[in-house]
């Protein structure tokens, strides 16, 4: 593995992120992000090997919002964190489950549940298993 690109990564996913806190924000991001090609990677799974676009991304970002308005059941978003509102190039998606310290700089901050990147991601190291129900909300694109 190119350890040039992994540090690389790695700053870029401890840099500066914009937070979507309105709903809107976050419709208007997808919108952005359904035009081009995303690796769109679950924390704890493997690594994507190819980005995805066209309606392969499309449904799978449909997927995570219609999970992250179930499960985040508040009248504001503030779980998606881009690099660039307008332009983005790297999503950090918290999982509305395991929050945690989201916007913290504590040593060991809480990892998202999904990144999207339009450079391939590297492997981000958890300390604890993902979720069964994770596991096979992921597996269903997998099987499709």
């Amino acid at each position: 593995m190119d350890n040039t690109r992994n540090a690389s990564f790695h700053e870029r996913l401890n840099g500066r992120f914009h937070g979507m806190l309105k709903w809107q924000q976050l419709d208007a991001l997808w919108q952005r992000v359904k035009t081009d090609q995303w690796y769109f990677y679950q924390v704890g799974e493997a690594l994507p090997g190819e980005p995805l676009c066209g309606d392969e991304l499309a449904q799978r970002i449909d997927a995570l919002d219609a999970l992250l308005r179930q499960e985040h059941a508040y009248d504001f978003c503030g779980i998606v964190y881009a690099d660039d509102g307008e332009h983005p190039t790297l999503i950090k998606v918290y999982d509305p489950n395991n929050i945690g310290s989201s916007c913290s700089r504590s040593t060991t901050p809480t990892l998202p549940g999904w990144i999207l990147s339009l450079s391939p991601p590297s492997l981000q190291e958890i300390s604890v298993p993902v979720p069964g129900n994770r596991k096979r909300w992921w597996q269903r694109f997998s099987l499709g």
